[in-house]
């Protein structure tokens, strides 16, 4: 799943633990920038079971978590990028 309009406070751990109370968390990855460190603010949760997954997207979409409204759904495939040579 694709979690965002995350708190740029919130950590992997914490990210999985509010997806726990639905279901087992395989993982939970909050996506930094590469140069500073600091949360992007969203991340993705992936769930073994289809149930616990559509269960917590329906509970937690739109929910508010240390003042910001969280959007959960389901994760796209990341489409390639065509790189370009600067010359």
């Amino acid at each position: 799943m694709y979690v965002s309009n995350l708190s740029f406070h919130t950590t992997d751990e914490s990210l999985g633990n509010l997806f726990k109370e639905f279901g087992e968390v395989s993982s939970a990855k909050i996506i930094s920038d590469r140069v500073t460190g600091r949360s992007r603010g969203f991340g993705f949760v992936d769930m073994p079971v289809e149930t616990a997954a559509k269960k917590a997207m329906q509970e937690l979409a739109g929910k508010e978590i240390e003042g910001r409204t969280m959007s959960v759904t389901v994760a796209k495939e990341r489409e390639e990028r065509s790189r370009r040579n600067i010359f």
